[in-house]
């Protein structure tokens, strides 16, 4: 399903998919303006702490048709195809125009070896025009004792952001850029609401465009939009077909949504970082400001990057039925192994349930270099 023509004619959502499309415009019209950006690899990269800063995050993307020419020298192949290209935008001076800082977490294994390669080639390679770079070393682990050593890293992050800022990233200001975020988040929820209910009136690929918009734009005009397009899309015609969950890779863009949706799906929710797990949880206005970041960040939905078998599998059974979905669809790009991990024990306990669910594994990026992809996809929905 392309966009809908009710989505396209919508002023707030034309707003947003500009956004999408253009997703450099807002951090390039920042800096011509005399502020600063931060870009964030990883999705445990705190927005609170970076608008406090007075900062404007965004994230690191790949372009799935750009020329490795750098990484192909410096990066092994076995990586995921699309952390390779977003590497080679980090240090082929795109993200040193682009932004003054670069953010590294360790929100996959993946990019803490992205990390280790930059930060030799600050050392080694000055030449080579990749930002400032700093790096949050998160423990995942969900315990007392990794509670106060992640209140430890986010405060480190914090004085990083006073260094490079020149001024105190304070209580106030971190509170104050939490109400934003949370804002925001609220509205989303308010769209996935849309889709997960009984009647679906906001599609998947419209959905990535309203969420992966806020990536790359002013949050408070991102939030304020968002709630207007809440309010309106309620009206939307209701969308009917088989309601699929995504799980696995990041989808960056929308080829693969649109395969299933063309196909007479309706991707009505995912868990992965550009989907809803991006808006799950807000900050905690009542926790001292550190704690809070900590709490949003390492308390929402599992990652399949950051979380053991079991309680993956349990997530996503809670998350498929929240979203009342007819069948799964797991989507991994070749290279990418952590979620591979998980998919025996979740596929025995989606066919347990008897929910239908398909496997693509080892996937080509860009989505269009896999062979009679959307007619296998169409296979599986006619099914």
């Amino acid at each position: 399903m392309a966009i809908r023509e009710c989505a396209l004619k919508n002023q707030h959502f034309a707003r947003l998919y500009d956004a999408y499309q253009h997703r450099d415009a807002a951090a390039l019209a920042c800096k011509k303006a005399g502020g600063k950006v931060l870009a964030k690899l990883g999705f445990d990269v705190p927005d609170e702490l970076v608008l406090a800063a007075g900062l404007m995050p965004v994230q690191v993307y790949a372009d799935p048709y750009k020329e490795l020419v750098n990484t192909d020298k410096i990066l092994e192949f076995a990586f995921d195809p699309m952390v390779r290209k977003q590497f080679e935008k980090m240090i082929d001076g795109t993200y040193k125009e682009l932004a003054d800082y670069l953010a590294v977490s360790n929100s996959t294994d993946v990019f803490i070896r992205i990390f280790l390669y930059l930060r030799e080639m600050i050392r080694s390679m000055p030449e080579m025009p990749v930002p400032p770079t700093c790096f949050i070393d998160w423990l995942f682990t969900r315990n007392r004792m990794h509670q106060e050593r992640n209140e430890l890293i986010i405060g480190l992050f914090r004085k990083q952001l006073e260094e490079w800022t020149g001024k105190p990233v304070t209580d106030e200001a971190i509170k104050a850029a939490a109400e934003v975020c949370n804002a925001d988040r609220a509205a989303l929820r308010k769209i996935g609401a849309l889709r997960h209910g009984e009647e679906v009136r906001v599609s998947g690929t419209e959905a990535l465009v309203i969420i992966g918009s806020g990536f790359f734009m002013d949050k408070k005009e991102h939030a304020e939009l968002v709630e207007k397009l809440a309010e309106e899309a309620a009206e939307w015609p209701v969308i009917k077909g088989v309601r699929v969950f995504v799980t696995g890779s990041v989808h960056e863009d929308l080829k693969v949504y649109e395969m299933i949706e063309a196909a007479g799906g309706v991707v009505v929710a995912e868990d992965h970082d550009w989907g809803d797990r991006s808006y799950d949880r807000d900050y905690n206005t009542a926790y001292p400001p550190v704690r809070a970041v900590v709490d949003r960040y390492m308390l929402r939905q599992f990652s399949s990057k950051k979380a053991f078998v079991t309680q993956r599998v349990d997530a996503l059974n809670k998350e498929v039925a929240d979203a009342k979905a007819d069948a799964v669809m797991f989507y991994t790009n070749i290279y990418e192994d952590s979620a591979s991990w998980d998919y025996p024990s979740q596929k025995k306990s989606l066919d347990d349930q008897g929910i239908k669910n398909t496997c693509f594994a080892k996937m080509l990026y860009p989505a269009e270099k896999n062979e009679d992809l959307a007619a296998k996809i169409a296979e599986f929905i006619k099914g």
